[in-house]
Protein backbone atom coordinates (compact mmCIF):
# COMPACT_ATOMS: atom_id res chain seq x y z
CA UNK A 1 0.00 0.00 0.00
CA UNK A 2 3.03 2.83 0.53
CA UNK A 3 4.69 2.03 -3.09
CA UNK A 4 1.27 2.53 -4.26
CA UNK A 5 0.83 6.06 -2.83
CA UNK A 6 4.36 6.71 -3.49
CA UNK A 7 3.40 6.26 -7.31
CA UNK A 8 0.40 8.41 -6.75
CA UNK A 9 1.92 11.02 -5.32
CA UNK A 10 4.86 11.11 -8.02
CA UNK A 11 2.26 10.90 -10.63
CA UNK A 12 0.33 13.75 -8.96
CA UNK A 13 3.31 15.59 -9.11
CA UNK A 14 4.28 15.29 -12.69
CA UNK A 15 0.96 16.48 -13.55
CA UNK A 16 0.72 19.55 -11.12
CA UNK A 17 4.05 20.12 -12.82
CA UNK A 18 2.81 19.76 -16.22
CA UNK A 19 -0.39 21.29 -15.73
CA UNK A 20 1.31 24.62 -14.11
CA UNK A 21 4.37 25.08 -16.31
CA UNK A 22 2.94 27.12 -19.12
CA UNK A 23 1.73 29.84 -16.27
CA UNK A 24 5.00 29.03 -14.17
CA UNK A 25 7.47 30.13 -17.04
CA UNK A 26 5.27 32.84 -18.26
CA UNK A 27 7.36 34.89 -15.52
CA UNK A 28 10.59 36.14 -14.77
CA UNK A 29 11.86 35.56 -11.86
CA UNK A 30 12.00 38.23 -9.35
CA UNK A 31 16.49 37.89 -9.42
CA UNK A 32 16.20 38.54 -13.01
CA UNK A 33 13.63 40.98 -12.57
CA UNK A 34 16.17 43.08 -10.02
CA UNK A 35 18.95 42.28 -12.25
CA UNK A 36 17.37 43.97 -15.36
CA UNK A 37 16.56 47.45 -13.14
CA UNK A 38 19.93 47.35 -12.02
CA UNK A 39 21.40 47.42 -15.60
CA UNK A 40 19.08 49.77 -17.04
CA UNK A 41 19.18 52.03 -14.20
CA UNK A 42 22.82 51.94 -14.00
CA UNK A 43 23.21 53.46 -17.00
CA UNK A 44 22.30 56.68 -15.15
CA UNK A 45 22.66 56.16 -11.92
CA UNK A 46 25.73 54.58 -9.20
CA UNK A 47 23.80 51.86 -7.30
CA UNK A 48 24.84 51.18 -4.29
CA UNK A 49 22.54 48.97 -2.89
CA UNK A 50 18.75 47.02 -4.02
CA UNK A 51 15.96 44.73 -2.57
CA UNK A 52 12.97 43.07 -4.26
CA UNK A 53 9.74 41.02 -3.18
CA UNK A 54 9.90 37.42 -3.97
CA UNK A 55 6.30 37.09 -4.57
CA UNK A 56 4.22 38.85 -7.22
CA UNK A 57 1.25 41.19 -6.77
CA UNK A 58 -1.34 42.57 -8.99
CA UNK A 59 -1.91 45.78 -10.07
CA UNK A 60 -4.06 48.22 -12.53
CA UNK A 61 -2.94 50.69 -14.44
CA UNK A 62 -4.92 52.39 -17.05
CA UNK A 63 -7.37 49.68 -17.15
CA UNK A 64 -4.88 46.97 -17.58
CA UNK A 65 -4.05 44.11 -15.01
CA UNK A 66 -0.72 43.67 -14.28
CA UNK A 67 1.30 41.26 -12.17
CA UNK A 68 4.47 43.17 -11.12
CA UNK A 69 7.63 42.69 -8.51
CA UNK A 70 8.10 45.71 -6.17
CA UNK A 71 11.59 46.71 -5.32
CA UNK A 72 14.05 49.56 -4.66
CA UNK A 73 17.49 50.76 -5.37
CA UNK A 74 19.56 53.11 -3.46
CA UNK A 75 21.57 55.48 -5.66
CA UNK A 76 24.72 57.87 -4.72
CA UNK A 77 25.71 61.13 -6.34
CA UNK A 78 27.52 64.41 -5.10
CA UNK A 79 24.02 65.36 -3.62
CA UNK A 80 24.03 62.30 -1.71
CA UNK A 81 21.96 58.91 -1.69
CA UNK A 82 18.48 58.41 -2.81
CA UNK A 83 16.16 55.80 -2.51
CA UNK A 84 14.08 54.46 -5.49
CA UNK A 85 10.70 52.24 -5.82
CA UNK A 86 10.12 50.24 -8.47
CA UNK A 87 7.35 47.99 -10.39
CA UNK A 88 7.96 45.97 -13.00
CA UNK A 89 6.14 43.41 -15.13
CA UNK A 90 6.40 39.62 -14.29
CA UNK A 91 5.75 38.85 -17.93
CA UNK A 92 7.91 41.61 -20.16
CA UNK A 93 10.48 43.00 -17.49
CA UNK A 94 9.25 46.25 -18.35
CA UNK A 95 9.32 48.79 -15.97
CA UNK A 96 6.35 50.68 -14.81
CA UNK A 97 6.63 52.57 -11.99
CA UNK A 98 9.87 54.08 -10.90
CA UNK A 99 9.41 56.81 -7.44
CA UNK A 100 11.70 58.59 -5.40
CA UNK A 101 11.13 57.48 -2.17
Amino acid sequence: MGMKRFIFGVGLGIAAGYILRPTLSDRITPEKALKQVKKTLSQTYAITGSWIQMIPETIERHQVTYDVYRGGVSTTSEQGTTQYEFTIDTKTGTILDLIES
